[in-house]
């Protein structure tokens, strides 16, 4: 047990002053306002929730910045996809660990407490089954377990190249399941994550292009009521070509064709017509935002604005995880708007709010529902995810409340985060996880190896 007292706190309820946090088990055991700092509490100025990440491929953080060097012809998501096949052919399952291990690490230092991991790299390198299926499973919940971070594991259902059936791409060969492989992988997953400390699991069908009718139809019973992530209208290609094959658009398509509801995550979904945005606003789905990794790819910019004024719900994830940080991606989703519609402050709430405090608001409540955990926030009986600031920092100095928010989202980089908790775990003091050099030391040895 631990007791922790914060000059300020953000809770479900809005800011509040001289707040105590009981944690017991990983868990919020005690909330409790208006109280002056007791012997034995743990004491700091101000406190905000974690967030999560709720869109990740781990295994890509070793290739960040490895594709950055034009092509003979225009360089798009689709001439980037194959650097990252070439990548994830060469990884074996330690390197696989050691990679999502750091990135992890780099998640908790940077205000991510939990990882929708969005786990597709499952087979050996020739496209066989390992001994044990979840061989690659197991590693994301071991590098889970060494950092901390809670883990929404999503094993990912791949079967083709393309609309309609194609047949996969070479370099797809370690992604590539049938129904009944898919079955046993999602068993031995379950199995993987069983002893991971609020760890839980969902199902993500790749994309309508990976993924055909009968096979996402047969696939939905097997979430068994958990989280349903889909890769949706990311490129205007796959909108194109969804057409070609359905004559409706990716969001269209799924809208018609399943009850979409809350617990569907559509990951990206940026080419929507004003139809598609209303609809899936009213599904309750969430609308899983990637800024930094759709800027980095060139995908587009997702229609916020317009979505959020419809009551949609949103959550950010890193992707690729070429950049980490909360405050990056929530800073990049406000600045693509500003470039958008060429206004300031575009996703505020209302008149006079702060936009720092409507994105946080937004990517914790989407983030939770897309990850299923019941609760979020500091709350009794939430996970105890939090995180501490270092006020000394230039950007938050003589800040306070949702000021110190619009601080630290688009004035500071990733230095102004002093500790996180993640399931009570005191796992960042000082900006730095306890465990960071251990970290990079595994990563550096596997990315020199991948790249020599």
């Amino acid at each position: 047990m631990a007791s922790l007292h914060f000059a300020s706190a953000l809770l479900p309820t809005g800011w509040a002053e001289d707040v105590q946090v009981v944690i017991s088990n990983g868990a919020i055991a005690a909330v409790t306002t208006g109280v002056p700092f007791a012997p034995g509490d743990e004491r700091h100025a101000l406190a905000v929730p974690g967030i999560a990440s709720l869109h990740s491929h781990a295994f890509q953080r070793g290739m960040a910045g490895l594709a950055e060097i034009s092509g003979p012809s225009t360089d798009t998501f689709w001439t980037w996809r194959e650097t990252m096949y070439r990548f994830a052919l060469a990884m074996s399952p330690d390197d696989v660990e050691a990679v999502a291990t750091l990135l992890y690490v780099e998640m908790l230092e940077r205000g991510f407490t939990r990882v929708g991991e969005f786990h597709y790299l499952h087979h050996d390198r020739d496209g066989t089954p390992y001994a044990d299926i979840a061989e690659m499973a197991v590693r994301i919940a071991g590098a889970a377990q060494s950092s901390g971070i809670g883990l929404t594991l999503l094993p990912s259902f791949y079967a083709h190249g393309g609309f309609g059936g194609a047949a996969p791409h070479e370099g797809q060969r370690r992604f590539i399941c049938d129904v009944d492989r898919f079955e046993k992988l999602l068993a031995a997953s379950r199995r993987a994550i069983s002893t991971l400390p609020g760890a839980n699991l969902g199902i993500a069908p790749h994309s309508l292009r990976a993924v055909a009718p009968d096979e996402l139809s047969a696939l939905l019973p097997l979430a068994d009521g958990g989280p349903v992530h889909i890769h949706a209208a990311e490129q205007v290609k796959e909108v194109e070509d969804c057409l070609a094959w359905s004559a409706q658009r990716p969001v269209q398509w799924l809208l018609d064709h399943h009850a979409v509801d809350a617990r569907w995550c559509l990951i990206h979904a940026t080419h929507m017509t004003p139809d598609e945005t209303a609809a899936l606003a009213s599904s309750g789905a969430t609308a899983g935002l990637c800024p930094i990794t759709e800027a980095s790819l060139g995908d587009g910019i997702f229609p916020a604005r317009d979505f959020l004024r419809a009551r949609g719900r949103i959550g950010v994830g890193t992707d690729s995880n070429v950049l980490v940080g909360v405050s990056d991606e929530l800073r990049q989703l406000e600045y693509g708007q500003r470039l958008t519609h060429r206004e300031r402050n575009v996703l505020t709430s209302s008149p006079d709010a702060s936009t720092g405090r409507t994105l946080l608001d937004a990517a914790l409540a989407g983030g939770a529902q897309a990850l299923a955990q019941s609760l979020a926030g500091l709350q009794v009986g939430g996970r105890a995810d939090i995180v501490t600031f270092d006020l000394t920092h230039p950007s938050l100095a003589g800040r306070t409340q949702d000021a110190l928010l619009d601080g630290w989202i688009f004035a500071t980089s990733n230095d102004a985060i002093d500790c996180v908790w993640a399931g009570g775990a005191k796992v960042v003091q000082g900006g730095h996880h306890r465990s960071r050099d251990t970290a990079r030391r595994g990563f550096n040895r596997a990315v020199r190896r991948l790249l020599a």
